[in-house]
């Protein structure tokens, strides 16, 4: 069934025509046209991997915006099959919008913290069901379900060896040794420059959450690790500054970025190097004979 059906379907007969647009990786997406309104965002699932993902989607886009200030598309509609949204546009390729965007998450991260790790409910990460059940240690939280959750998927089981999976399982049991002990805030939680976009009026704003109360460099390590731009590079100085990071903080993103390539690995045919950087920051945590 195609976007246009779709909508049709939910009673949105204004919509006339549905442009496809490229760039996200788990869904389809276009530019819905309708009879004398402006346009829409509209996307779904080719299969939908479950009834609650566009729901959850929407639940976390309201969080971001009423719990951390940040600007979201607004939701026309959510249900199982179709996700509609307010149309943004595309960010400014400036220094400025990234420093801007710099004060946005750190106003996002410190002004969200929470006693407990988790989220009120399951949310999702691409076709994959995130789990977010409460949990009042950080580390053994990340390690349970940001990292050692996806050794099942088929696609991580083909890639990594037992020997792969075991010096995950050392990472995972050696984590309070290798990352400080954060308080849990309001992340994002996919937070890699397509991601991010901008208002009407050029102002930073973001689209596809996964949310929950977890380390704020998840989202950190997120951006700096997906090829950024180099108008970006700033905004990393000036979060730093505003968060009062400490010197190390680059050498943990690595780690924390783990949960991401794993994630890329259990669900896409082309991991994009996902594998072989997910082998090199395990390399240290292999057994020697």
């Amino acid at each position: 069934m195609t976007l246009l059906e779709r909508l049709h379907l939910a009673g949105m007969r204004e919509v006339v025509a549905v442009q496809p647009v490229t760039g996200g990786l788990a869904a389809l997406a276009g530019i819905a046209t309708r009879r004398d309104a402006p346009a829409l965002f509209v996307k779904g699932f080719a299969d939908p991997p479950a009834d609650d993902v566009f729901v959850a989607e929407a639940a976390g886009l309201a969080a971001l915006r009423e719990l951390g200030g940040v600007a979201t598309p607004e939701v026309i509609l959510a249900d199982r099959d179709v996700l509609v949204l307010s149309v943004l546009r595309e960010r400014p390729r400036s220094e400025a919008f990234w420093e801007q965007f710099a004060h946005l998450l750190a106003r996002l991260h410190l002004g969200t913290t929470h006693p407990r790790f988790g989220w009120h409910h399951d949310n999702w990460l691409g076709r994959r069901r995130q789990v977010n059940t409460w949990n009042d240690d950080g580390f053994a939280f990340f390690a349970e379900h940001r990292l050692l959750r996806w050794l099942h998927e088929p696609r991580v089981e083909a890639a990594l060896d037992a020997d792969d999976r075991s010096a995950l399982e050392r990472l995972c049991d050696r984590l309070p040794e290798l990352l400080p002990e954060r308080p849990a805030c309001l992340t994002h939680g996919d937070l890699w420059a397509q991601n991010i976009l901008a208002t009407a009026d050029g102002a930073p704003a973001l689209i596809d959450p996964a949310v929950s109360y977890v380390w704020a460099e998840v989202d950190l390590a997120h951006v700096w690790s997906t090829s950024p731009p180099p108008e970006a590079r700033r905004m990393f100085e000036v979060y730093a500054e505003l968060t009062s990071l400490d010197a190390g903080w680059e050498a943990r993103m690595p780690v924390i970025q783990l949960r991401q390539h794993l994630a890329v690995l259990a669900q896409f045919d082309d991991d994009w190097g996902a594998a072989d950087q997910i082998r090199a920051v395990l390399a240290p945590f292999r057994t020697r004979s």
